[in-house]
């Protein structure tokens, strides 16, 4: 008889351990996503940097806007699609910029947050047109001045 309570000792404790190996099946999924989130984060700067006017040309005094841009990724494949694909990135954030028209918002930390998801957004656009499989994460600036 007492070999029995051992083997529902054992038993038990073997039961016991289960679960978290269960979870651990699913566990390589989460990691990757962790991975993702905390993995490489490489800073491809845009070069040289923007200088467009912007606002309203017909009041006969023009705005200029300088803008030093970096794009943030965080796979290390990014970076090539990138450069492949810059002129044509280059000439969505020339268009984006050249389409502000109220330089008032342009110098609010609001409006300038607004046109960095406006350029992601863009960015991301011509390079899933592209095929190229890759995103970006963000868009950095590093330099903004708006001079009037």
């Amino acid at each position: 008889m007492t070999p029995q309570p051992k083997f529902v000792l054992f038993s038990l404790l073997l039961l016991l351990s289960l679960p978290p190996v269960a979870w651990a099946e699913g566990a390589p999924e989460a990691q990757e996503d962790i991975a993702e989130e905390s993995g490489i984060t490489d800073y491809i700067a845009m070069e040289p940097p923007f200088i467009t006017h912007v606002g309203n040309t017909t009041a006969g005094k023009l705005t200029y806007l300088k803008a030093s841009v970096s794009l943030r990724a965080s796979r290390q494949t990014t970076r090539s699609a990138v450069e492949a694909h810059m002129p044509r990135l280059r000439h969505e954030l020339v268009m984006l910029f050249g389409e502000q028209t109220d330089t008032a918002v342009l110098t609010t930390t609001e409006g300038q947050q607004a046109l960095r998801e406006e350029a992601k957004s863009r960015i991301n656009g011509a390079l899933e047109e592209q095929q190229t499989g890759e995103a970006i994460t963000g868009v950095l600036f590093t330099e903004f001045v708006v001079q009037k």
